[in-house]
């Protein structure tokens, strides 16, 4: 299992940090978790193409998890020529109805790939690239999920828990997968020390987990609840005993200069393992072996 952050900032406009998106790469298969504004980017600079990705797990609908969802599906189809399998798409509803709100016949790009099955121009681009007329339309293979389902992979599974988030406006889920090599999991959004949390990650590798803000920063109980602080999240690795924690999804403050730093080592007297500070395209292994942070 080779993991690879490729995006690990929030909404806010960074040049260094782009939105949620990760990539997990076992056997033949190639998955992405969340996929926001500029994780499509980063997957390239990774050196993996659109084309090469099997599955998408999204963790909720907010726009910065899902934004190059879009791009990514339409980007493979487009470039794949026909020659690739439709991509497998899991995530909490209404997935499937905002699938179909940007490749359905009245969605936002219905026109634009209308024209590329139907337009001689496109379709010489198309059969260029040896592709078979006639075209076909993007048919991804959407499976909306929740809390206690289990997806079965190629040797790996992925487990799917919830996430203390935007409920109930948004369903929000965490993800953890199995292989023989390890287990590895992903918060999504999540704030607070929730139980469900604890239990998904029990025993984990490697935790990724949101860490938003500094604790004391919380405007309201709502806001601590819904984001992930520092010590909320020292806590719940601590109480999950995850061998290592992947820091992410910061706020542009946090990025100061000494501040992460700082926050690390608060964290520490609550939890004992390998605490990372995840950086875009830091690529992380399942057992580490470092006796000291790294940044």
């Amino acid at each position: 299992m080779k993991i690879t952050l490729l995006g690990t900032g929030t909404p806010a406009p960074s040049l260094t940090r782009q939105s949620s998106g990760y990539l997990i790469e076992i056997g033949d298969d190639v998955i992405v978790m969340d996929h926001g504004p500029g994780a499509q980017q980063r997957l390239m600079e990774s050196g993996r193409q659109s084309t090469e990705v099997t599955h998408a797990f999204l963790s909720h609908m907010h726009y910065d998890h899902i934004m190059d969802y879009p791009r990514l599906v339409l980007q493979r189809w487009d470039m794949g020529a026909g020659k690739v399998p439709e991509l497998k798409v899991y995530g909490p509803q209404p997935l499937a109805r905002i699938t179909d709100c940007f490749i359905g016949d009245d969605g936002a790009y219905g026109l634009d790939i209308e024209a590329r099955v139907s337009h001689q121009a496109s379709l010489d681009v198309y059969t260029s690239r040896g592709g078979i007329l006639p075209r076909e339309k993007p048919r991804p293979d959407v499976t909306e999920v929740s809390a206690g389902d289990t997806i079965e992979g190629n040797e790996w599974r992925v487990i799917v828990g919830e996430a203390s988030h935007f409920q109930p406006i948004l369903e929000s889920a965490a993800f953890r997968i199995e292989s023989a090599d390890g287990s590895m999991v992903y918060s999504g959004d999540s704030g607070g020390v929730p139980e469900s949390m604890i239990n998904l990650a029990k025993d984990c590798d490697v935790l990724i987990h949101m860490c938003h803000f500094a604790t004391g920063m919380e405007m309201t109980d709502g806001y601590r609840q819904s984001a992930g602080s520092h010590m909320d999240v020292a806590e719940v690795a601590a109480k999950a005993d995850a061998k290592s924690l992947v820091l992410t999804h910061f706020i542009p403050m946090l990025d100061r200069p000494g501040v992460l730093e700082q926050l690390v080592n608060e964290m520490r007297d609550v939890y004992k393992g390998n605490i990372v500070i995840g950086r875009d395209l830091m690529e992380i292994p399942l057992n580490i072996n470092y006796p000291h942070r790294i940044d």
